[in-house]
């Protein structure tokens, strides 16, 4: 087996650790682990290689979820660089995009009835959400600011929130 238990996410999927990544060498690479290491390949061996199996397929699980999620992803980049981002005691947040997110919750309190309505708003929150990811590659990828790349990334755990609560509002009209 190539898989390596020390390896961080990039090294096992064989890519550059940077926030851009090549999707589509990600998912070849993914599928190729999985059938390298799945336990039904050892389903016949004896129960060290097998439950070996079961670690390195849920290793590659993990790190797979991690890298394809964007915002997983970035957070994993600073860490990897030496950053503890403090998401849990450090919320502090420019006062502009607090009042925003007030916006953005009113918005969604308001219209949480209207389906049609939930979808405008969540297109609009993804649209900021995109323009947040490109600042966060060239904060990450070119300009190596991980300062500023974890502010961003804080920003986008709001958006992802609020996604979330769209996301709620939409499943409970649907029932």
């Amino acid at each position: 087996m190539t898989v390596n238990l020390n390896q961080n996410h990039f090294e096992l999927f064989g890519l550059p650790a940077r926030f851009t990544v090549d999707t589509a060498a990600l998912e070849a690479r993914y599928h190729e682990l999985q059938r390298e290491v799945h336990p039904d390949r050892f389903a016949a061996a004896p129960d060290a290689e097998r439950r070996m199996s079961m670690q390195l397929a849920t290793r590659v699980n993990e790190a797979y979820q991690t890298l394809k999620s964007p915002l997983r992803r970035a957070v994993y980049v600073l860490q990897l660089r030496g950053v503890d981002p403090e998401f849990e005691t450090n919320t502090a947040m420019p006062a502009e995009f607090l009042m925003e997110q007030m916006t953005w919750r009113e918005r969604i309190e308001a219209d949480s009835e209207k389906p049609e309505a939930l979808l405008r708003l969540q297109a609009g929150l993804r649209g900021e959400s995109g323009k947040l990811f490109e600042k966060l590659h060239h904060q990450l990828d070119k300009r190596h600011d991980d300062e500023a790349a974890t502010q961003t990334t804080r920003m986008l755990m709001f958006y992802e929130k609020l996604d979330d609560q769209i996301d709620d509002k939409l499943a409970e009209l649907e029932t």
